[in-house]
C-alpha cells in the first residue's frame, strides 16, 4: 500500500534535510525534517499535517496580502490536497510531516462512524494551535525510534488518532465521536491477549489487532483500554519486556536472539528499552542471575 507523496519528493529536492522517515503498513508516511534558508512551492494530490517541533519563528507563507509569519514550536499546518502553498524558510526549522490520502481519511471515517461521507474535505490551517495534535506528536512520535519494528504499534496508533482528530475537527463533516462503553467481551479479550503473546516477535499494528477482534481501530483501542486499563501499545511493550526478562534470566539465548524474539530489530534498541524498564541492562541482569 505504498504511495509516492509529492510533498516528500519536493522537499528531498530542496535544501531540506531528511532526519527520519517511515512508511506504515497502512501506506501513511511520516517524515522528520530540518530546513533553513529555503523557498519552496508545494502542490500535491495528498494531505499533509505538519507540526513544528523546534524553532520556525522565521518561517513565512506567501498570501495574497504578502508574506505571513506565525511559526514556532508546537504550531501546526494542515495542507489539504490540491492546495498550493509557497514558503520562505529564513532560519532554523525542525518539523514532522504526516502524509495521507483521501482513501486513508475515508477508510478511517467508515471504520469509526460506520458510514461513508458523500464528500470529505479538509480545511487549510496555517500556524495554528491544537493541544491534542501536539500531545499525540510529542507523546507518540518524538523520541520514538521509527525504524524499530517494536514501535510499529505506537506509530500506527498515533496515525489513527491524528486522522480521527482531523475528521472530527478540521473536515467538512466534523462528526462527533461515537460513544464507547464497556470493554472487550471476555472471549474476544482472551483471543486478543493470546494473539499478542504468539506474535510478540512481530511488528504488531493497531489495524492487525483490531481485525483479530473484528472491530474498528477506534473501538478496539478504547474497549481494550477499558478492559486492561492501558492502551494496546503500552500492553504490548509491557509483555515484550516481561518475556525479555524471563529469557535474559533463565535462557541461554544470546541477547541479540532475545531482542529478535521480543520484537526488537536491534540489540542496542532492545538494551535501551530494557534498561529504561528495569534500571539495568540485559547484560547486568544476566550476570546477576548467573552469580
Amino acid at each position: 500500500m505504498s504511495h509516492a507523496y509529492s510533498t516528500f519528493e519536493t522537499l528531498c529536492k530542496q535544501n531540506a534535510i531528511l532526519r527520519d522517515t517511515v512508511s506504515l503498513n497502512s501506506g501513511i508516511q511520516l517524515a522528520s525534517w530540518f530546513n533553513k534558508r529555503d523557498t519552496i512551492t508545494v502542490k500535491s494530490d495528498h494531505h499533509t499535517l505538519s507540526l513544528y517541533v523546534a524553532d520556525g519563528y522565521e518561517s513565512y507563507q506567501k498570501t495574497p496580502g504578502g508574506w505571513k509569519n506565525g511559526g514556532g514550536p508546537d504550531r501546526f499546518c494542515l495542507m489539504p490536497k490540491e492546495g498550493e502553498t509557497t514558503w520562505d524558510i529564513r532560519d532554523d526549522l525542525s518539523f514532522v510531516h504526516l502524509y495521507c490520502t483521501d482513501e486513508h481519511l475515508r477508510d478511517t471515517a467508515e471504520k469509526i462512524w460506520d458510514r461513508s461521507p458523500a464528500a470529505l474535505t479538509l480545511d487549510e490551517k496555517i500556524f495554528a494551535d491544537d493541544a491534542k495534535i501536539t500531545a499525540v506528536y510529542r507523546q507518540f512520535l518524538l523520541g520514538c525510534d521509527w525504524q524499530q519494528q517494536a514501535n510499529q504499534l505506537t506509530l500506527s496508533s498515533a496515525s489513527t488518532l491524528l486522522l480521527t482528530h482531523l475528521i472530527q475537527h478540521y473536515s467538512s463533516v466534523q462528526w462527533r465521536l461515537p460513544t464507547v462503553t464497556g470493554g472487550l467481551a471476555p472471549f474476544v479479550l482472551r483471543n486478543t491477549l493470546a494473539y499478542i503473546e504468539e506474535h510478540l516477535s512481530q511488528p504488531l499494528t493497531l489495524a492487525e489487532l483490531a481485525q483479530e477482534a473484528a472491530l474498528s481501530e477506534y473501538h478496539f483501542a478504547r474497549m481494550f483500554r477499558q478492559s486492561m486499563q492501558m492502551a494496546p501499545h503500552q500492553y504490548v511493550m509491557q509483555r515484550r519486556m516481561e518475556k525479555a526478562k524471563q529469557l535474559v534470566r533463565y535462557s541461554t539465548m544470546t541477547l541479540t536472539g532475545i531482542a529478535l524474539a521480543c520484537g526488537f530489530s536491534s540489540a542496542s534498541h532492545f538494551s535501551n528499552r530494557f534498561r529504561s524498564a528495569t534500571g539495568k541492562t540485559p547484560s547486568q541482569v544476566r550476570a546477576a542471575a548467573q552469580s
